[in-house]
């Protein structure tokens, strides 16, 4: 595939997730790589300027809501997101700036105000990922049971209204609606001025939100959920979704179904962006990147890879089995979790005949997804991109050097093929996605009141 040249309209979209370091929760004991990364503001600092660097469409962050003993280390202390992203927007120009926040465990209001502070002080570089916090002990820190936690539908629910409702927040103010004009004394237009007025069925708020829109309108959503209810969200709602497919047949089954739940909802699937996380290490040789999976292995124990494996099932207790025997059954274990996780940990286990052992080392570090030289990479993201598994990617890497070699090396040869940009082509992150400006919904309705007056 080294010397196919690219025609196709389309343009990659790369994001990179930033969150401790290295592929695995393990990885943080390298010699090389910084072991207190999940909170070192200078090690994000440039893993950000690195992306910038290689034109990177966003860095993302991802978040939770609990922890125990035996949480992933770079969960147990770490950055809250938007804070985070608040210092990278001043350490940064380009680059767009994605963070993970609960539709379970937070207020319309006050998401809708960050966000919108986020959107405004970086410049038009805000999105939003929305998820619905899977684990049921998250109740406990918010002032609530387990038993309150809404189970998996529920918290879709949750989610669409909540998603209406800071959307509807972000347009209180139209987009000219502040004059500021010192000789006359006014400040803003009152009819440019909007109350949301929402009542539903788990929220009611009145708004207005008290900050304008930025230059790109609204910041983007992201969505992260692979279930039927995640899709069916991320179609209504989102501008992109960030999955997580091990094979090109997955992703293609997954792309195609997105699009098409897109258009059910009379939707633009082509604006509707697929970006599935992928792990990478680039090597010199594909032996050389074979080596460095197995040394990055050799530092995750298998009482880690047990209680890795235990979270994504509500901690259960997986010492109880034999390690080297068949992977247990467990029925409907994990259904109201991470529902889409578990069921191809189960599926992928039967199908393999994999033991316990097999499963937990498999759940902490799978294969990376990309795998070898950097002319391989390449490749490969050109045939999930060419084949329609994928409009892009949000890049893990897998070693502490996976970065800067993909920057450097495979870069370049993406953007020799068509396949990437050379520059960066718009000033907000949504005009970077290729997304459409989101006009303000009461403009629009004044422009359509107005153009049904004309016609009478």
């Amino acid at each position: 595939m080294s010397n196919i040249a690219h025609h196709d309209y389309r343009k990659l979209k790369f994001g990179l997730s930033i969150n401790g370091i290295g592929g695995h929760m393990s990885y943080w004991r390298h010699p090389q790589a910084p072991s207190d990364a999940s909170v070192n503001i200078e090690y994000y600092k440039k893993q950000a300027q690195l992306a910038e660097k290689g034109k990177f469409d966003f860095v993302f962050v991802a978040d939770g809501l609990y922890i125990n003993e035996t949480s992933i280390p770079q969960f147990l202390n770490r950055f809250e997101p938007l804070t985070l992203l608040s210092t990278l927007a001043g350490a940064t120009e380009r680059i767009g700036l994605a963070g993970t926040v609960s539709t379970s465990y937070s207020e319309p209001f006050t998401i809708a105000r960050q966000f919108a502070s986020l959107d405004q002080l970086s410049g038009g570089r805000a999105a939003w990922n929305v998820v619905t916090s899977p684990l049921e002990k998250s109740a406990l820190n918010y002032n609530k049971t387990i038993e309150e936690h809404p189970d998996h539908t529920k918290r879709y629910r949750i989610a669409a209204e909540y998603v209406e409702v800071v959307r509807g927040l972000w347009d209180s103010w139209e987009d000219d609606a502040f004059i500021r004009n010192k000789e006359t004394g006014q400040f803003f237009d009152p009819e440019k001025l909007h109350t949301l007025h929402h009542k539903g069925e788990f929220f009611s708020v009145q708004g207005p939100l008290n900050i304008g829109r930025s230059r790109q309108g609204q910041p983007v959503v992201f969505q992260a959920g692979s279930s039927d209810s995640g899709r069916n969200l991320a179609a209504q709602t989102a501008d992109a979704i960030f999955t997580d497919q091990r094979t090109l047949q997955e992703a293609q089954a997954f792309y195609a179904d997105i699009k098409k739940r897109a258009k059910q909802y009379d939707r633009n699937g082509e604006e509707l962006l697929v970006l599935p996380g992928a792990v990478f290490i680039i090597g010199e040789t594909p032996e050389d990147a074979q080596q460095k999976y197995e040394e990055s292995l050799q530092l995750i124990s298998i009482e880690n890879a047990i209680s890795y494996l235990g979270r994504f099932f509500d901690h259960h207790d997986f010492w109880q089995y034999g390690l080297d025997e068949p992977f247990p059954e467990l029925g409907d274990l994990g259904k109201n979790s991470f529902q889409s996780t578990t069921d191809r940990i189960k599926l992928e286990a039967k199908a393999g005949g994999l033991t316990l052992r097999q499963v937990a080392l498999r759940s902490v570090a799978p294969t990376p997804h990309f795998l070898g030289t950097a002319l391989q990479i390449a490749d490969g993201i050109q045939e999930w991109f060419d084949q329609k598994g994928a409009d892009g990617f949000i890049l893990i890497p897998g070693v502490y050097d996976s970065l800067p070699a993909f920057v450097e090396q495979v870069v370049p040869i993406l953007q020799e093929r068509g396949l990437f940009r050379e520059e960066y082509e718009s000033d907000t992150f949504r005009g970077n996605l290729g997304l459409s400006y989101p006009e303000n919904r009461y403009t629009s309705q004044r422009a359509l009141e107005a153009r049904s007056i004309k016609h009478e």
